[in-house]
Order: C-alpha cells, then sequence, then structure tokens
C-alpha cells in the first residue's frame, strides 16, 4: 500500500510537471534532487507543484495558516480511506484499524526523528498542547509559569489555568518590536533571569500573531540551565521548517498534521521525550493503555478513522518536495511582498528580514491602526475590493495586526495583487 501510494503520488507530480519532473518509479517516485534555494524561484517546478492542489483562485487566499488544503493525491487517498471505513464499518474499525493506525504513528515518529514510544496522535497541536500543560505534573504551590504575548491563545487559557489547578504564579512578557534574535534571545534571558520561581516555559517556535520564528533550542538550554522546562508549540513550524524534534531541545512539544504538512483536517500529536513521560499526567485516569504507555497520555475516543489513514500520504508529498525546498519557496514567497512594501512609510511588517527569525507567515501593521476595528476593517477591505484573502491577529503587545501565510500554491501574481492592495489601504 505505501509503495503504491508513493507511486501514485510520484505519477501524479510528474504529469503535472511534464518533463521538468523526474518520471517515478514504484518504489520511491522521486521528486528530482534540487537546491533548495535555486529550487525556491523555479517557476515551472512550483507551477507543477500547484498544479496538485485544487484551488479557487476568484480571491487570493494568503490566510493558509488556518489549515493547509490537501494536495489532491492526498485528498484521493483520504476519500477512498472514508468510502472504505464507511463501507466496512466496524468490521474494519474493531479489525485491523488498530494495525493502520499503529503504521501511521511509525511513520510520524520517523518523519519527526523519534521513536513511535514517543508519540501520541491527537486531534491537533491545541489538543496535544492542552493535554501537555494541563497535564504537566511538577509544579508546587508558588512556583511561576511563563507565557508571552505572542503565544497561542488557547495555550495562554491552559498556562492560565494551572493558577488554579496547580496553586502556581502566572507571569507574562512581550517579545519587543520590532524584533531581533539577540533582543527575543535577551528578553526570555531577563525573564528566567527575573523569576527564581519559574518551573515551566511555553515557547512558540512560529507564532501564528506574527510569523516570528524563535531561536527555540537556545531558549530552551537558557531555562533548563535553570531548572524550568520548556513545552514547545510546534503547530506552524512542523512542515514550514526543515527540523527534527531533537534539534528543538525540548522534552514536550505539540504539532499539527493539517497545516504545513497537509494531512486531513484534526490532526496532529504530542511528543514526550521517552524519560520523561512520568512527568505528564494519565488522561482523566485513562485505563485503555498502561501508565507507561505514551498513548495514555490523550484520550479522545472515536478518532476520523480516514483522516488517521490518510496521514501517511501526507508525509509521503511532504517528503517527496522536501521541506529544506518548501522552507526555501515559502520563504521566497515571503520576501517577494514583504521586499516592494518596505518603501510604505505607513506600513510596519512585524516579522524581520534576518536570517532564521522567519519563514512564509508574516504580519503587519499600519501606524496609528491598532486597533482590532481598525485591523478588521481593513482584512475586509483587502477581501471585499482587492479580492485578497488575510486575517485580523490580535493579542500582540504593541496591538492588533494582519497574517499574511502564503501556500505552496500561490503565486508572485497573487501577491502582486497584494502589494498593490496594501499600498492602496495604507495611503
Amino acid at each position: 500500500m505505501i509503495a503504491r501510494r508513493r507511486f501514485l503520488i510520484g505519477s501524479m507530480i510528474a504529469a503535472a510537471a511534464g518533463g521538468s519532473i523526474a518520471k517515478a518509479t514504484a518504489e520511491t517516485a522521486p521528486l528530482p534532487t534540487l537546491d533548495a534555494a535555486a529550487a525556491a524561484t523555479d517557476a515551472s517546478y512550483w507551477a507543477s507543484i500547484a498544479d496538485l492542489y485544487e484551488v479557487d483562485r476568484a480571491v487570493a487566499n494568503l490566510e493558509n495558516g488556518y489549515w493547509g488544503i490537501m494536495a489532491r493525491p492526498v485528498l484521493e487517498n483520504y476519500i477512498e480511506n472514508t468510502q472504505r471505513v464507511n463501507r466496512q464499518n466496524t468490521v474494519y474499525a474493531r479489525g485491523t484499524f488498530g494495525a493502520d493506525l499503529e503504521n501511521t504513528r511509525n511513520r510520524i515518529a520517523a518523519a519527526a526523528g523519534v521513536q513511535p514510544e514517543e508519540v501520541a496522535i491527537t486531534r491537533g497541536a491545541t489538543e496535544a498542547l492542552q493535554v501537555l500543560i494541563a497535564g504537566y505534573n511538577k509544579l508546587q504551590p508558588g512556583d511561576t509559569v511563563l507565557f508571552a504575548d505572542l503565544d497561542y491563545d488557547s495555550m495562554q487559557y491552559a498556562m492560565n489555568a494551572l493558577k488554579d489547578r496547580r496553586g502556581v504564579e502566572v507571569k507574562t512578557f512581550d517579545i519587543p518590536e520590532p524584533a531581533t534574535r539577540e533582543a527575543v534571545l535577551e528578553t526570555y534571558r531577563l525573564t528566567l533571569e527575573q523569576t527564581p520561581k519559574a518551573k515551566l516555559l511555553l515557547l512558540t517556535h512560529l507564532s501564528h500573531r506574527t510569523g516570528l520564528v524563535m531561536p527555540v533550542r537556545e531558549i530552551a538550554e537558557m531555562a533548563r540551565a535553570r531548572g524550568v522546562d520548556v513545552i514547545v508549540d510546534a503547530a506552524h513550524s512542523w512542515g514550514q521548517i526543515p527540523f527534527d524534534i531533537a534539534d528543538l531541545g525540548a522534552d514536550f512539544v505539540g504539532l499539527n498534521l493539517h497545516k504545513w504538512i497537509g494531512a486531513p483536517v484534526g490532526m496532529g500529536f504530542l511528543y514526550i521525550r521517552k524519560q520523561r513521560l512520568a512527568d505528564i499526567d494519565v488522561h482523566f485516569g485513562d485505563e485503555d493503555w498502561p501508565a507507561d504507555d505514551i498513548r495514555s497520555r490523550i484520550h479522545t475516543g472515536t478518532l476520523n478513522f480516514a483522516a488517521a489513514l490518510s496521514v501517511p500520504a501526507a508525509i509521503d508529498l511532504h517528503e517527496q518536495i522536501g521541506a529544506p525546498a518548501k522552507h526555501a519557496r515559502l520563504t521566497h514567497l515571503r520576501n517577494y511582498w514583504v521586499a516592494k512594501v518596505r518603501s510604505i512609510e505607513t506600513l510596519e511588517v512585524l516579522t524581520p528580514d534576518e536570517s532564521g527569525m522567519h519563514a512564509g507567515i508574516t504580519s503587519f501593521r499600519i501606524k496609528g491602526k491598532p486597533s482590532k476595528d481598525d485591523n478588521t476593517a481593513i482584512v475586509n477591505r483587502l477581501r471585499d475590493e482587492f479580492k485578497v484573502l488575510t486575517v485580523r491577529r490580535g493579542g500582540v503587545a504593541a496591538g492588533n495586526c494582519i497574517r499574511v501565510s502564503p501556500a505552496l500554491y500561490t503565486t508572485e501574481a497573487e501577491l502582486d495583487r497584494l502589494v498593490a492592495a496594501l499600498t492602496a489601504v495604507s495611503s
């Protein structure tokens, strides 16, 4: 089944690319080996990838941070799996589904560079991170937990809930604007230094608010040196930035599969380094799995069978394109429009151009318009007048902003439409 799926994916890519992509083989169906930086601007290559996505181009969709649509080979695999599960029903669910789900877990672990026993499948990064935060059992009354303004809302709520749940103090802090690598590191260093009772830090790898990429490993190291554990939110980074979980230097991580990996909606996973499993509580007293099995840390009930079965197809395509090439392309698309609007004096680009501090997502704010109403009005105008879809993001200490999230299928022409629109609304 895996070889057949890879063959079908490779065949569809080859057909879309014509002569620009090597012919698929039944075993590996490889894409050509390309230098990631050079591939970022290869128009014919990315046109062939874009052809794998069925997209309504009436509106330039630059709001791909919500979730990533499935490419055609993944969608077809999902439909096939849906039909199969619907046809076989509980004969399948109570038969071979368990083994198939374990295959999915193994595939996720291999792609993330960890052991299967360190992975538990969830319905998204939010669920994964809520489990990690709420279940973290090393806190004592009087301890302090930390999070920043750029961390995700639901995770902030979960951290705030620890005040009543664990009797801890909650301390928040703001990431500076304009952000630089050194300024971010200094902010975390000072926060940790000034909070001697800190025991837990929420750390977002790539912010959903501004697209800022944090130097996670360095921050995790300085936290560990002070006896502070880190829970990493990698919801937006995995699939958009090339890395293995070990690269983060953290023992607890929540990740998405339905954003930049392109799996069906409702799929994610949590990672707990196996030596730290006991530091996360068993989920609501789960007894389906033993306490030394990570799957006892999340009990979601009935999963979307077909969605779980389709995750390997999404990972196959992700790996055939390659994380470095995806990162290079998304970064190119981001830099393309940002370079053209930097000269607009009334427009503030919140994500720095500094290497390693951004990927594809970037947010902006128009000077003097930091309110929710201001930014909602701008988003509505971009959509209704210029046919460009973006999204307002609140929660940033300096004020609301507007997020731009291109996808692999985004064209430079659509970004030119964004630039023209921003020139108009910024005047």
